[in-house]
């Protein structure tokens, strides 16, 4: 296959798709890391020109990592629907952008489309979006899940409650969820980090979170971030689990570099359905994040956004609740600067939902990367446009056990009151029928803790 073109009298050609991929990314310092970036503006440009024109159908037959070698790609090219892919295949990755952009392009048209996609798919035609593009497509696509509430309805915007604690004192996390909560906070799952993964550390803060959901009737789930085998030794025994977690990679080799392979989150899946508390059917959570593959040496040569569109494709067999990239997280060695972030949390964002997946994103970033917080602010408002499912809710922003900077509780409580949005229903019920909600706004009583301690 012939990839070249010409561009102000220049010929530019790629030896590759996974090659022309790499090169048609928005700048990256990890694709940099990897050695697949664009060396200047105009190959950038030439790449997306060449990409453009090739239709899904070669996108299909050149898997990041083969068939053969890969359970991930196997699962997700045994997941496409013919029918649906028999319609598509030929069109360019350029005609199927101007597609998801045009007016008359609906969310229902785009969910059924989004059956006969593969990742690489997904991947090539993010890369041809602009900020405003991905903001845009995203928008238009609502995917909703259920657990013991609902996520992703259109108008509403959910948080995780994230009360980590450097010690998992469960008299401090429990502060930390009353002021979340008092917030208007906790809807999509409160969900703690441990900093001890023992199984006895776990079944502890399951049991005393899911006590508290019980005492104050809150139409949530709780979730211990734990290693997934860990959560299904919880399950096996009786603890009252709301939501299984599992951090993913996009190649069996990157799963693998977590510990877990298809197998094993079959069988966290099979358990979860069996013994979860709240009535589902989805319960399954999934963090993501562009450069995890590269990190441990798992991208096959690939750039990180191919790689993270595949943890999509891989999450999206267990019908998931929610799943989130931890866009930030991971270090500027892959993501260098504000800018690159706020690029990669739009791509994350709106590959997941053409995938079909309930979205959100942990707006963040390290201490190292050059990015602040106002710069994390501006990325939460793009996403809260493009309608992003829940963000993180970590009190001040500031994350005393994982030494991250996110989102705070009074950014969800701000960004909702923007853009005129709320909670997810039934906690929006709750919510009122307590006293911290009037008519889609927090009361007087709001954002005190004590409120918890007063009944």
């Amino acid at each position: 296959m012939l990839l070249r073109t010409k561009l102000h009298g220049k010929t530019y050609e790629f030896p590759d798709v996974r090659l022309l991929m790499g090169k048609a990314n928005e700048e990256k310092s990890g694709d940099r890391l990897a050695g697949v970036a664009a060396e200047s503006a105009a190959e950038r440009i030439a790449a997306r020109l060449v990409l453009a024109e090739l239709p899904l159908w070669v996108l299909r037959q050149n898997p990041a990592v083969p068939y053969e070698q890969d359970e991930v790609t196997r699962v997700i090219q045994d997941a496409v629907d013919e029918t649906v892919y028999a319609e598509i295949k030929d069109w360019t990755i350029g005609e199927f952008r101007e597609w998801l952009l045009a007016d008359t392009t609906t969310h229902e048209m785009i969910q059924r489309v989004s059956a006969g996609l593969t990742a690489e798919m997904v991947a090539a035609v993010t890369k041809l979006m602009s900020n405003l593009d991905l903001v845009l497509a995203a928008s238009k696509i609502h995917v909703t899940a259920h657990c013991h509430n609902t996520m992703g309805a259109p108008g509403r915007l959910s948080s995780r409650l994230q009360p980590n604690h450097p010690t998992d004192s469960p008299e401090g996390i429990r502060a930390e969820i009353y002021e979340g909560l008092a917030y208007g906070c906790g809807d999509s799952v409160i969900g703690i980090n441990p900093s001890d993964d023992s199984y006895s550390s776990v079944s502890r803060l399951l049991e005393m979170t899911y006590d508290l959901i019980k005492e104050w009737e809150v139409p949530t789930q709780n979730c211990v971030l734990a290693h997934v085998t860990t959560q299904m030794k919880c399950l096996q025994s009786g603890s009252p689990v709301g939501l299984v977690f599992q951090s993913i990679s996009g190649s069996q080799k990157g799963c693998e570099s977590f510990g877990i392979n298809v197998g094993m989150l079959d069988e966290a899946y099979e358990l979860a359905k069996k013994h979860c508390f709240p009535s589902g059917p989805n319960f399954m959570y999934f963090e993501t994040g562009q450069g995890s593959a590269l990190s441990a040496d798992a991208h096959n040569g690939w750039d990180q956004l191919t790689l993270e569109a595949r943890n999509y494709g891989l999450a999206r067999r267990y019908h998931p609740f929610q799943v989130n990239t931890v866009v930030g997280f991971i270090g500027p060695e892959y993501l260098y600067d504000a800018n690159q972030i706020q690029r990669a949390g739009l791509e994350d964002l709106f590959m997941g939902k053409l995938s079909g997946i309930p979205m959100g994103v942990d707006a963040c970033y390290t201490n190292h990367a050059r990015a602040d917080q106002n710069a994390n602010e501006n990325l939460a408002v793009l996403l809260t446009a493009a309608g992003c499912n829940y963000f993180m809710a970590v009190p001040m922003g500031d994350d005393s056990m994982l030494s991250y900077q996110s989102t705070s509780y009074h950014d969800t409580a701000s960004l909702r009151q923007l853009f005129r949005l709320r909670p997810a229903a039934e906690f929006e019920h709750w919510l009122e029928s307590i006293g911290l909600m009037k008519d889609g706004r927090l009361t007087e009583l709001a954002g005190d803790p004590t409120f918890f301690l007063k009944r």
